[in-house]
């Protein structure tokens, strides 16, 4: 498996009580697997990708992303696996405004050491696969904001990842570019052999999904929730 989530607990303090925020999660995407995560707000959706992105090291359990064992890695560690191996869609595309759209996928390779004539001819291929040939020159706001999403997509599959972690794509977009971009995800998913988790709170989207998971109290469950707000 690509990501691999074992026995997963995550707790905080809180005043003079211990909050759980992930009560024993095992997770297992494989190469090519589309995974929903859907759950009400407070459940343990962002700490569940936070763990996954080895942005957070677990109270208890294993964290395995292409292989690796990183549930007690150093933070030098960490960081080298989520930069060789993670690629992370936030909820909020966060483009650098005075970056065109070439620009903000060059970034990227530059942070990672990429030479820059191999990197630019990735950005471009990149960009013709999220439908945005032609518009490797506009800047964030010379584009609308489904096309600003499609640049984060871009840009998180830069350094070539195996694993895709994406939190709530549509929600600033419309019914319509939204499944757009679910779509999207679902078509890179499989011609890239990633293993992707989407944490949404858009079940019109779920059919276009492999599996779909459910987080309540900090616990995972097979099958959609019937509360997602």
């Amino acid at each position: 498996m690509t990501l691999a989530l074992t026995d997963v607990v995550l707790t905080y303090p809180d005043g003079d009580r211990t909050l759980t925020a992930l009560d024993h999660v095992s997770l297992t995407v494989a190469p090519g697997e589309f995974a929903a995560v859907v759950g009400p707000s407070g459940s343990g959706k962002s700490s569940l990708l936070a763990v996954a992105a080895t942005l957070i090291t677990p109270s208890e359990g294993t964290v395995s992303v292409a292989g690796q064992d990183v549930s007690r890695a150093g933070q030098a560690a960490r960081t080298r696996v989520r930069r060789d191996h993670i690629g992370i869609v936030f909820q909020q595309a966060n483009l650098l405004p005075s970056l065109t759209a070439l620009d903000q996928l060059l970034v990227m390779a530059h942070l990672a050491g990429e030479s820059p004539r191999t990197a630019s001819s990735r950005a471009r291929e990149l960009l013709l696969a999220v439908d945005l040939g032609g518009k490797e020159h506009k800047r964030p706001h010379q584009l609308s904001g489904g096309e600003r999403q499609r640049v984060n997509i871009a840009r998180a599959l830069m350094n070539s990842p195996a694993v895709l972690l994406v939190d709530e794509p549509t929600s600033a977009l419309d019914h319509r570019r939204g499944e757009q971009i679910v779509s999207l995800l679902a078509d890179l998913t499989q011609k890239n052999d990633l293993a992707t988790v989407m944490v949404t709170h858009d079940l019109a989207t779920l059919a276009m999904v492999d599996t779909v998971l459910s987080m309540s109290d900090g616990r995972l469950s097979e099958g959609a929730a019937t509360q997602v707000a």
